[in-house]
Order: C-alpha cells, then structure tokens, then sequence
C-alpha cells in the first residue's frame, strides 16, 4: 500500500522534491541505522581515535556534502579547484584530499618515487630501477611505515646528520618526519629540512594528530617541508576518511597520478569521492575561521566540571595534561588512593564503558590515571560524565 510514509520517503529521495518538503516532514521519514543494528553508542571522552570514529561533523561540512550528493562532477576537475582553494586557505603551493593521513603518506611517497612518469606510476611496487629507499630516524618509526613501504620502497634507519648524509644517495626518493617524535629524534624538523636541501632530496613530515593549533596547518610548509601530511577527520573535524597532502605543485601533481581516479596506480582503491572533497573544503574554510581561543575555553570548562566533581570525593586528585605535539588538546586526569576506592583505572574504564549511557575513556588511561580526552564531548556530555564518574568512584568505597 502507497501510504503516507512512502510517499514521502519517495519525494525525501527525489533531489529537487525533497527540497519542497517541510523539515518535520523529512526528519519523520529518517531512518537510525545504527540504531535499527543494535551497534553501541556513546559519549567519546576519549578523543579523536580512528576506532571510535573520531570526530563529529559540524553542520557546515554535512550541509557541504548534502549540496554535493546529487550533481555529477569530472572528479579531477574537481579535486582539482578543491586543491586550489585549500592552497590559498594553508598558505601553500599546492594541495589536495586524500583518504585520510595513511592515504597522504601513500600517495606522497609514490609521488617521490615515479614523478610523473607513466611507465614508472604503472611499474609500482616494483621499484627495479626507480628510487626505492626512504631515510627516517629510527625513533621516529611508528605503526604507519606500511603506508608508506606499500609503494614498495624501503626504510633506511639513521640517528645523526653524518649518518644521514652517508646513507643518501642517487636511490633515495625522499626523507620522512614522524612529527609527534620531534623530541625522542637527534635531528629536529628544521635540521630535517635543512638537510633535505642541502641533498636534494625532497622531505615529508607526517603531522597527522597535530591540529589544533590551527597555525600548523601552514607552519610546516612555511619551513620548507616539501611534502606535509595531515587527517581530515580529527581536529578539523572533516569527513573520517579524508586527509590532506600539501606541499610543492610538481609532487602534489604526482601524487594525483599515483592514485584514483587513475586506474592502473598503486593507491587507485584509496578514492576520496565529491562529497569527502568538498566536505574537506569546508571543514578547513570552517576550521582556520574558528574562535579557537573561545574554543579552548570551552574544553576547560568542561575539564573543570568534571574536575570538581571528582575531587569532592575522599582521596581522589586530578590535574590537566596538555601533550606538546599531537593532540594538543586539554586531556583531565583522575587518580585515588586504592586503600580508600577499591578500583583501578582500567576497571573504572571499563564499567563506564559498560553502563549506561556508554562513555569511552581516553585510551591513555593506565594503572595510576583515569582520563577523559574532552574536546570531542558534546553539549551537556561533560554533566554526564561528572555524575558517572562520581557515582562510579563513590560505590568502589571503602
């Protein structure tokens, strides 16, 4: 039977009907997938983690996307103009979305490796006769190599400038910057670049978690990186499985070639489709205009609501930890006497975790420190989270 129900959700899926239809109309024919599959929601005071899928689109960026869902595009005139309008945005030569860090660390590399030679783009991840080694520090190894080794090139570990210097030669593609590692390496990222230069050879830096501050977004390139990768789906808050690739025009416009819509390249299954593209645009013209101090205020308020809740209870401290580098973001820590709260952080995590609503916790919790990641939480989560955690500690008394 044609109800009411159908027909609306017939003119809903109808472009240029849906759009005389009142919005109580459309929200009534709205299904909760999620909901209807019984998959697990909750409040994310832990942060911008993949698993959890890490931030939430603001309406700027869905209201982008919508726009774009029903009009067909070249996709490479598009990634295209959306690449001009990023690089006026970051301050840099040239750019464009990828599917996400990992896919930037991929099409960047192959970029290095083939230029814009077809036979070589076609030859990948055989590099008999290409440049097939990529120098990094070896504290600054980390679980994103394979991104980067898919192209089937191979890491060579340094620790000093002389050993840099030895290990470079006619069969290097490019060097590598694990940002986050700045402090553990014995070359820091201007001594990287430097080096680069003086060798001729091109330098990446991977920044993936480090926005905010929103000045890293053309920090890196104003130092002269030639190649800087960042995700899309976390501070920014773009789509999750977009990522940006900024840097020199001549490896940007190779990195293009190495990857969809080209269909014979190492990277052609890591598509980035109109709606991710023109998401990513508007989630970094919405981000580099944001308030960011007003912002940073309100990540403190929520730590404080949750703070002076905690610490009402006998025996419980807590402090704010702020990492230097990625995710540079306010992060409360919580900690008790286990004589007084018969509980560990992990048990704490866990029964949060398990009741209702659901709250995740900050994977960097650990035998001492219960943590909250705030900066992803949502109107009222803070409230939430305060009164859960509370009620939690306040029944593991002894």
């Amino acid at each position: 039977m044609f109800g009411r129900r159908s027909f609306l959700e017939a003119l809903a899926s109808t472009p240029v009907l849906s759009a005389l239809l009142p919005a109580t109309a459309l929200a009534a024919t709205k299904r909760d997938i999620i909901r209807e599959l019984g998959v697990r929601t909750f409040i994310n005071a832990a942060g911008t983690y993949t698993a959890l899928t890490a931030s939430i689109m603001p309406p700027e960026v869905m209201q982008a996307m919508q726009t774009a869902w029903p009009q067909y595009v070249s996709l490479v005139e598009l990634q295209t103009k959306v690449g001009e309008r990023l690089a006026q945005l970051l301050k840099c030569e040239s750019a464009m979305v990828t599917s996400g860090a990992a896919g930037a660390l991929t099409v960047g590399t192959a970029g290095c490796v083939t230029g814009k030679d077809p036979k070589a783009i076609l030859q990948l991840p055989d590099t008999t006769g290409l440049k097939s080694q990529v120098i990094m520090q070896k504290s600054h190894r980390f679980g994103y190599d394979h991104a980067v080794t898919a192209t089937g090139v191979k890491i060579v570990e340094i620790e000093t400038e002389a050993e840099l210097e030895a290990a470079a030669g006619p069969s290097t593609a490019m060097m590598l910057f694990f940002n986050d590692a700045e402090p553990r390496g014995r070359i820091d990222n201007a001594g990287w670049v430097r080096l680069g230069k003086k060798l001729g050879i091109p330098t990446f830096v991977d920044a993936a978690a480090d926005t905010p501050p929103v000045e890293n977004l053309w920090k890196y390139t104003g130092m002269g990186y030639d190649l800087v990768a960042f995700s899309g789906g976390k501070g920014i808050r773009g789509p999750q499985s977009a990522g940006l690739l900024l840097g020199r025009k001549d490896l940007i416009e190779a990195a293009r070639l190495n990857t969809s819509p080209n269909g014979t390249t190492i990277s052609r299954g890591m598509k980035v489709n109109k709606e991710e593209m023109v998401g990513m645009l508007a989630a970094v013209d919405r981000f580099v205009k944001l308030d960011h101090a007003a912002e940073r205020r309100e990540w403190d308020r929520r730590a404080d609501v949750i703070r002076k809740a905690a610490v009402k209870l006998k025996s419980v401290e807590s402090d704010v930890v702020v990492p230097p580098i990625a995710n540079n973001v306010p992060h409360l820590r919580i900690k008790w006497d286990p004589a007084v709260i018969k509980l560990t952080p992990q048990e704490a995590m866990k029964k949060l975790r398990e009741g209702s609503p659901s709250i995740e916790a900050c994977p960097m919790t650990n035998r001492e420190w219960l943590v909250f990641g705030v900066w992803m939480m949502q109107k009222g989560d803070a409230e939430v989270v305060a009164k859960r955690t509370v009620e939690l500690l306040k029944s593991a008394m002894v």
